[in-house]
């Protein structure tokens, strides 16, 4: 039998050598690659291990391997994000308990047949622990070791299985709400198709995760077990077979065997202990976000307050009679400086919080930078080089004051807080030149001159000499004129416009033009967590069920779209609670609520003598409008002839001009199912013009025709 282990062992060396050969390690990436394979190799020889002997040195490296495998289990526990993303823990668990305990059973075969022998019978590693660690005392090792199995056992192990029991029952128990939660976002288009897939695949693997844990909790339980009942049988089997086999003193053989099988008890118990330890902190951050430093360290810095007083606590410890001092006072030193670190690092993310201007600007980064200029600003103004001054001047005549005093004006005008516009410098503008961009597109450019101001003269030109130029926007004759001119311009009766409010206006104008391109569904959601608990109720009656919250944005962009202001969101959400259950069309729900708002929208053409002079279409010109509709019920467009609508819109502007002179606001008033056909015909040529239709002007509004329109 013996020259059959040696023929064994002499066959291994002699295929490893061949395997390492020069000429073979070229085909060892290809080996790798098959990972089915390596793993399938690897499990074999688990088992292998626990039916043939093994020698001394394979016996050193299998263990230096498996307290390897114990280390990588631990750090990848502690750097993991959440606990499902090492699902295959209770695999791993179960291999590493197994590789345990095959090297548990070789090294018991080795120290039964050579302890005897002195401490080399079962290889370097378990001498070391057994001469290391207990000192050459077993009676040391022993109690070591019992120690170490206590806390695996009833401390460590326990608990960690007690948690993975209640993370499991509870995780299975809420997986029914979980489930109901993403069809009800799927139902209500907050997520889609892909997106719900992908969740239920998380909430599944989850609950597997959960389950096997609890299973895998008796692994470690197990292993605990084992190893106690494999250190008694060796010490007394190895005394047995020291005195009555190998004719060693009973002395001689308790010393032997007892150092040998405690040493090998201590080599399996130190992975043991570490993969409990991963085990218990996977189990117990089920709760906590990010890796597990992150999460503890984040969480005990987060009340400074607590460690300066575990560190006055330390100081009065050190007061007490027969204490040492230095100690103490030492880590009570070290803990309240950590104290008062991170109360200061607090103090001042809040302030940069509460003042983002205050905050110190950090160096970026060429990703950083990259990623910057590829964000989409929904508004930015662009200024040359020529114009910086412009954004250093922050008085109430500087730009930045205006773009604030804007904001605030257009949303308590229209209903809500537009988002922060960015001015940057764009060297590829010339000196004096900017623009306006919204969501990257250019829509206002023009020159502005600092130190210069705008004169605008619409009845003819400007009598002072100075820099002709064309209005940003409006692309009206202007002049630039110097300070020096500024008094003479003054006295003869011109209006001045600094080069701050020019941008301003040019804005101003943006704003009303853009601002439903603007809006998006984040404002939508921030305006509807506004709202008081009555509407918060009315809001869950119709949303998800009868409409979605990128419906409800739809609608509030189409009357943004015509300069609707939708500060009134209770009454627009009681008009779509009205019609929203007999139509989906946003439009016809938005022509709906335009019904509820009509004495904000009538109020908003009103003139100072309390009236509104609007224009009509002729009766007959309006019928046959009615009568060319083509399209379904719900996208109706004008059917007439090209040159019938170009005449329509040249008599409609003109019209619309006189009114505007005349009366200084106004608009065309039509049947209700021309609205929207009309408006579509005039947002090119007219987009400023105000339709609207019958059922929009308020019961007790007095009313004048301005004019009527024909062909």
């Amino acid at each position: 039998m013996n020259d059959f282990f040696k023929n064994l062992i002499s066959s291994v060396e002699t295929t490893a050598k061949a395997i390492f050969s020069t000429d073979t390690l070229t085909k060892i990436p290809g080996l790798f690659v098959k990972k089915d394979l390596l793993f399938a190799l690897g499990i074999a020889l688990i088992i292998f291990i626990l039916i043939f002997p093994m020698p001394t040195w394979l016996l050193d490296i299998s263990l230096s391997i498996s307290i390897s495998v114990s280390v990588l289990i631990l750090m990848t526990v502690i750097f993991i994000e959440r606990p499902i993303d090492f699902s295959a823990f209770p695999t791993v668990l179960l291999i590493s308990t197994m590789l345990r305990l095959s090297l548990n059973l070789a090294s018991t075969r080795l120290i039964l047949a050579h302890g005897h022998e002195g401490m080399d019978a079962a290889g370097a590693v378990i001498k070391a622990f057994g001469l290391f660690i207990m000192g050459g005392n077993f009676v040391i090792g022993i109690i070591v070791f019992a120690i170490l199995l206590i806390v695996n056992f009833l401390v460590i192990t326990k608990g960690s299985g007690r948690i993975a029991e209640v993370s499991a029952r509870f995780t299975l128990d809420s997986m029914p709400g979980k489930q109901m939660a993403i069809d009800a976002d799927l139902s209500a288009g907050l997520i889609s198709e892909d997106d719900a897939k992908l969740r239920r695949k998380e909430l599944e693997t989850e609950t597997n995760f959960y389950g096997a844990m609890d299973g895998a909790a008796k692994f470690v339980r197990g292993d605990a077990i084992a190893g106690l009942l494999i250190t008694f049988i060796n010490i007394i089997a190895g005394i047995i077979i020291g005195v009555l086999q190998e004719g060693i003193t009973l002395a001689e053989a308790s010393k032997s065997y007892t150092l040998l099988t405690v040493g090998d008890g201590l080599v399996s118990q130190v992975p043991s202990l570490i993969v409990s330890t991963a085990s218990g902190m996977l189990v117990s951050k089920s709760s906590a976000n990010g890796s597990i430093d992150k999460a503890l360290f984040g969480q005990l810095s987060a009340y400074p307050s607590s460690i300066g007083m575990t560190a006055f606590l330390l100081i009065c410890i050190s007061l007490l009679p027969g204490i040492p001092k230095i100690p103490f006072i030492l880590i009570a030193g070290i803990i309240g400086y950590l104290a008062f670190s991170i109360s200061n690092l607090n103090d001042k993310a809040k302030d940069e919080a509460e003042n983002p201007e205050n905050a110190e600007p950090q160096p970026k980064t060429e990703e950083e930078e990259l990623e910057e200029n590829l964000k989409m600003e929904n508004v930015k103004i662009e200024l040359g080089l020529g114009l910086l001054s412009l954004m250093q001047n922050d008085s109430k005549t500087g730009l930045i004051q205006k773009i604030k005093i804007l904001r605030r004006e257009v949303a308590l005008e229209m209903g809500f807080i537009i988002p922060q516009i960015r001015i940057k410098d764009n060297f590829q503008n010339a000196n004096n030149e900017f623009n306006i961009k919204i969501k990257d597109l250019t829509v206002v450019k023009g020159n502005i001159y600092p130190g210069k101001y705008m004169i605008v003269n619409a009845a003819g030109d400007v009598d002072i000499d100075g820099t002709k130029d064309k209005d940003p926007y409006f692309k009206i004759d202007v002049v630039w004129v110097d300070e020096a001119q500024k008094e003479e311009a003054e006295e003869s009766g011109y209006h001045l416009i600094d080069p701050a409010s020019v941008i301003i206006t040019s804005l101003n104008q943006v704003m009303q033009n853009y601002i439903h391109e603007i809006f998006s569904y984040s404002d939508t959601e921030e305006l509807l967590g506004k709202l008081d608990q009555a509407h918060q109720n009315l809001l869950k009656e119709i949303s998800p069920s009868q409409i979605s919250t990128s419906g409800i944005q739809m609608i509030l962009q189409e009357l943004l779209s015509e300069n609707i202001s939708i500060k009134d969101l209770p009454t627009i959400l009681e008009g779509i609670a009205e019609v929203s259950p007999f139509t989906k069309n946003a439009l016809k729900i938005t022509d709906h609520v335009r019904t509820k708002l009509k004495r904000q929208i009538t109020s908003s053409i009103m003139s100072d003598d309390s009236k509104i002079y609007v224009l009509a279409i002729e009766p007959l010109i309006e019928q046959n409008f009615i009568n060319s509709l083509v399209g379904d019920n719900d996208n109706k467009h004008i059917g007439c002839q090209p040159i019938e609508l170009q005449k329509f819109l040249t008599n409609l502007n003109a019209s619309y001009q006189n009114l505007i002179e005349a009366r200084g606001n106004g608009a065309l008033v039509v049947s209700d199912i021309l609205r929207r056909p009309i408006k579509e015909i005039t947002n090119r040529s007219i987009p400023e013009l105000k339709i609207l239709s019958q059922s929009e002007i308020y019961e007790r509004t007095k009313i004048e025709i301005f004019s009527q329109i024909g062909l």
